[in-house]
């Protein structure tokens, strides 16, 4: 029997069990107490970041309101913190440096000897916990997930040595991941360096370079509002949780593709390899250069490639352009760009002989990246695929 993707036919020794029955599960406070400059920390889902505590964006409560707050949720080393509104997830095992209190974010508590921590935190990063808070989750624009739904979280749990053994694996795998991340956030940072030193800055325009809409210098194409009703072909899906910012998109995270027939029921346009692809909705100035043939959700605005400009100097560019982008961005519940809008970015135009320079220089960085030992194994998806196998006991 399958679990929502998990075999549910667990090996010998391992059952599943509710968050509830293998740990104390509660939540922060629902209140809003009275903010200062200085204080206690209130840490909330926000400042969730990449597995750390951001204390750097908290606000402060006085003293009486933490010691209220924490005679029902007191944080301890050791314990988990879980957003619970707006960005659901982003775990995070306590590391106590200074007290705070937490709100709106779940905590859970290890009192029983034989579940370990570590277990649980990339139990919690996994797809099979993702899919059962997603399918629990309420909301529209900001989505939450309930105290009950995360007390009700079916957990595949082993003998606690196996779950050091599991967890120690998956450490393995995710320092991988992580010094690929550093690397690639190297070399993006020596691009944006040289890109600087080529052109100047777009904004202030210090070259003196002339600027035009991008819309004037390229074509572009607006998706249809129309979403496929099924998806059972090659030709990619792309949605903006797909792009690989200043980088090359390809496929979709998900797999997720269309066919021809597919394409044309919906009246959708294919987006041919080698355009600039840039976030309109949301998260506004994700850029990326697409890798093959695609189509793309109306999150997404298109850009066409030409002779008359570079796409990678393209892509830097509107990247560049994000203030100008969130000044004019219809601002309702989240940022929007309309196709005007979108059109409209500003962007220099210097040379095509100096943007292939640039274009060069990004295809060797590229390059000796792809190269590098770190390639050789694919991190992401060796991380991935070490994750799927160990909450279904194959690891």
């Amino acid at each position: 029997m399958i679990k929502l993707g998990c075999n549910e036919s667990l090996p010998d020794g391992w059952k599943w069990y509710k968050a509830q029955e293998c740990m104390d599960v509660r939540d922060g406070t629902h209140d809003s107490p009275k903010y200062f400059d200085e204080g206690y920390p209130l840490v909330t889902s926000k400042n969730l970041v990449n597995g750390k505590i951001d204390f750097s964006t908290c606000t402060y409560i006085s003293k009486e309101d933490h010691f209220a707050i924490s005679k029902r949720s007191a944080v301890d080393e050791g314990d988990i913190l879980y957003a619970m509104i707006g960005t659901i997830g982003n775990p995070v095992i306590v590391e106590k440096t200074q007290e705070f209190s937490i709100k709106n974010v779940a905590l859970f508590k290890f009192n029983n000897e034989n579940v370990f921590n570590r277990y649980i935190f990339y139990f919690l990063n996994s797809r099979i916990a993702e899919r059962q808070f997603n399918s629990n989750s309420r909301g529209g624009t900001q989505k939450f997930i309930s105290l009950g739904n995360i007390r009700g979280l079916q957990i595949p749990l082993p003998p606690l040595k196996e779950q050091k053994r599991i967890a120690a694996i998956l450490d393995k795998a995710d320092s991988l991941r992580r010094k690929r991340q550093q690397a690639i956030q190297l070399a993006d940072q020596f691009l944006r360096s040289v890109f600087l030193d080529l052109f100047g800055d777009p904004v202030t325009n210090p070259k003196g370079w002339e600027v035009a809409k991008v819309g004037s210098i390229v074509d572009c194409i607006v998706p249809g509002r129309d979403k496929p009703k099924s998806f059972t072909g090659n030709i990619p899906w792309i949605t903006t949780n797909d792009l690989c910012h200043l980088g090359f998109t390809r496929k979709a995270k998900e797999f997720v593709g269309l066919t021809e027939l597919e394409i044309k029921e919906v009246k959708a346009k294919l987006i041919p390899k080698g355009s600039v692809l840039m976030t309109c909705v949301g998260d506004l100035g994700i850029v990326s250069i697409t890798g093959d043939d695609i189509v793309i959700n109306q999150q997404l605005h298109a850009f066409l490639p030409s002779q008359k400009i570079n796409n990678v100097f393209l892509m830097y560019a509107l990247s560049i352009q994000k203030p100008f982008m969130l000044k004019m961005a219809s601002n309702t519940t989240v940022p929007y760009m309309n196709k005007t809008i979108c059109n409209s970015v500003p962007v220099i135009s210097p040379t095509i002989e100096i943007q292939n320079q640039f274009g060069k220089i990004y295809e060797k960085v590229k390059a000796q990246l792809i190269s590098s030992e770190l390639s050789k194994v694919n991190c992401e998806e060796l991380f991935s695929s070490c994750s799927q196998k160990a909450f279904a006991g194959e690891l």
